[in-house]
């Protein structure tokens, strides 16, 4: 099963589960709003410590189709709220629940070069262009994860402790009643159907979307990053950019930048060859070799935040005006095909 496409762009990960199409239920105990890690790990831990209560989770499009689904993978060891009372050591504990749910995620922990723009830092092994320069200062616990396979596996944990989980089906409107009540837009076998349904407990799980539904929109505040992925890297180009040595990633307080590597399979490159994935301007300062046209180690550079929005790919350069790169979707729409 291929990647999905997003009108962002097609994240590297593959959602390999879905369920089966199912009309909507009348009623439940608790109802969850979202098909993401939050939705679908609350509706498995549910089931399994309250076997006897029902529990429905409804995703507007598919399982991971939002944020989960488009996340860098980065694993960390704090919050980005910062350290927690009670909260303990998050990768022990994130470890711990990828095995009780016998999840398996592709999760490994060799530590992460924590990034700075303000340290003075001597021998660092990247240096990079990042509103300032960025440098490599101290490593940190933490690794990477496949978020693809941490979605589908919390989904096939949900489903096999009795969870009901329905794509397709938006829900339009939450009523604040005795019980509460959801009136879902939901399509099955290719036709719309429209169903009230009344919980006990509603969950939303729909990360900023939920704000609407909640009626708490307008004490939010909007923020977009991007990510963008390379080509296939060579040696030299890893060596030069030092994304060999990553990965790389802003304190956990503030994960807004970051930088990895993931092998992959494709036609154009049959054997796994690194690329790179990280935000979209973390590489704009790097200057890997130049490389000549169509060879497969193109490298995208997207400098989201300069006046003049620059995108090379293999030795051609292409610019657009200020006015179009807030966000750029030349830029977007090319680290779609590379």
């Amino acid at each position: 099963m291929s990647a999905k496409t997003h009108s962002w762009g097609a994240p590297p990960w593959t959602v390999d589960f879905h369920p089966s199409p199912r009309s909507l239920p009348e009623q439940v105990d608790f109802a969850i709003v979202g098909g993401g890690f939050s939705g679908l790990a609350a509706a498995a831990w549910l089931r399994r410590l309250a076997p006897g209560r029902s529990v429905l989770v409804l995703e507007s499009a598919t399982l991971g189709e939002g944020a989960s689904g488009c996340t860098g993978g980065m694993a960390l060891a704090e919050t980005a709220a910062g350290k927690l009372p009670g909260l303990g050591d998050v990768l022990a504990g994130y470890k711990k629940i990828l095995r009780a749910l016998r999840i398996d995620s592709r999760l490994t922990l060799p530590g992460v070069w924590e990034l700075s723009r303000s340290a003075q830092t001597k021998n660092s092994l990247i240096s990079w262009n990042d509103s300032g320069e960025l440098k490599a200062v101290r490593p940190v616990p933490g690794g990477t994860v496949d978020p693809g396979k941490v979605v589908a596996g919390l989904a096939r944990a949900a489903e096999k402790a009795g969870a009901q989980i329905v794509e397709h089906a938006e829900v339009r409107a939450l009523e604040f009643s005795n019980p509460l009540r959801l009136r879902v837009r939901y399509k099955l076998r290719g036709r719309i159907h429209h169903k009230e349904i009344r919980a006990e407990q509603v969950l939303l799980a729909t990360n900023a979307l939920s704000l609407e539904l909640s009626g708490l929109r307008d004490a939010a505040v909007p923020k977009l990053t991007f990510a963008l992925a390379t080509a296939p890297l060579s040696a030299a180009q890893l060596k030069a950019t030092g994304l060999g040595s990553g990965p790389f990633s802003a304190p956990a307080s503030s994960p807004l930048t970051w930088a990895r590597l993931l092998a992959f399979l494709s036609a154009a490159a049959p054997l796994r060859t690194p690329r790179a994935i990280c935000t979209a301007t973390t590489l704009a300062g790097a200057k890997p070799p130049s490389v000549s046209a169509g060879s497969k180690a193109e490298f995208v550079i997207c400098t989201l935040r300069l006046p003049m929005c620059a995108l090379r790919t293999a030795g051609a350069a292409r610019s657009c005006s200020q006015r179009k790169c807030a966000p750029s979707f030349d830029a977007i729409l090319a680290a779609r095909t590379c």
